[in-house]
């Protein structure tokens, strides 16, 4: 279902699924949460989420689904480990890129959404389609969409389900750059690989702040900087930073 290549400091993970545009089975979504902890704890520094094919995802395979039977209660427990994936998603303390080709729906454009960075083919195409099945939005895509693009526009997508294609989703906030389909793997190794190449410890505090400014007030956010600062101006890092501007070449950060 997923397969996994280290090219150096950057991990690609590919949904290798291409006969159901890369849907994922209820029985996969552990696998997947399982892969999201093993990146975080491996020696790599950026990771890539594509899908095998011509498309993304197409989000949980409905068909596999619909072998759950039972009440809301057994079904509620169904949604466990999805929502274990979005979480272990989120909780990554390095960088993520998702690189979209085709389709991206569902839990499938939530999952793009989870990333950092977004990068976009011009034959992408999003859509949180869960209205047209009778669904709500998962994978966290409640609190994630409107964060990526505002309330209302978050709502008009989210209550019509239509399909937004690769321009609008550059002009909405839902990608940020778009290629055509031949550079996107070129252009997400190249985004990688500059993630790869930044202050690891730096990177995950700036994550961390960013992720929960909406909740904090303008000073927990000024207490919140001056804390992590203090905490980054005594690392090694910052020395090699300022090292490397000084001799006028690239840094070469440790994590340290």
């Amino acid at each position: 279902m997923f397969s996994i290549t280290d090219d150096g400091p950057v991990r690609w993970l590919t949904i290798d699924n291409p006969a159901r545009r890369n849907a994922i089975p209820p029985d996969q979504w552990g696998a997947l949460a399982d892969l999201f902890q093993d990146f975080g704890a491996s020696e790599q520094r950026a990771l890539v989420i594509t899908g095998a094919g011509d498309d993304f995802c197409s989000g949980a395979d409905l068909v596999a689904g619909f072998a759950l039977q039972g009440g809301p209660t057994l079904l509620y427990e169904a949604m466990r480990p999805l929502n274990r994936a979005a979480r272990a998603l989120y909780e990554l303390g390095k960088p993520s890129v998702a690189a979209v080709d085709g389709v991206a729906v569902g839990a499938g454009m939530n999952l793009a959404l989870g990333c950092d960075i977004v990068i976009a083919s011009r034959r992408a195409r999003f859509s949180e389609i869960f209205v047209r099945r009778g669904l709500v939005l998962d994978f966290g895509g409640i609190w994630l969409l409107p964060r990526r693009i505002g309330l209302a526009r978050a709502k008009e997508l989210a209550l019509t389900g239509r399909i937004v294609n690769a321009d609008d989703a550059l002009r909405y906030g839902l990608a940020a750059e778009v290629v055509d389909p031949e550079d996107l793997r070129r252009r997400a190794a190249e985004v990688a690989a500059e993630l790869a190449a930044g202050a690891p410890q730096a990177q995950r505090t700036v994550k961390l702040g960013l992720d929960h400014s909406f909740e904090m007030s303008f000073d927990e956010a000024l207490e919140y900087e001056a804390q992590a600062q203090a905490q980054c101006l005594s690392s090694e890092d910052v020395i090699e930073g300022v090292q490397a501007f000084l001799e006028k070449r690239p840094p070469r950060f440790s994590g340290k």
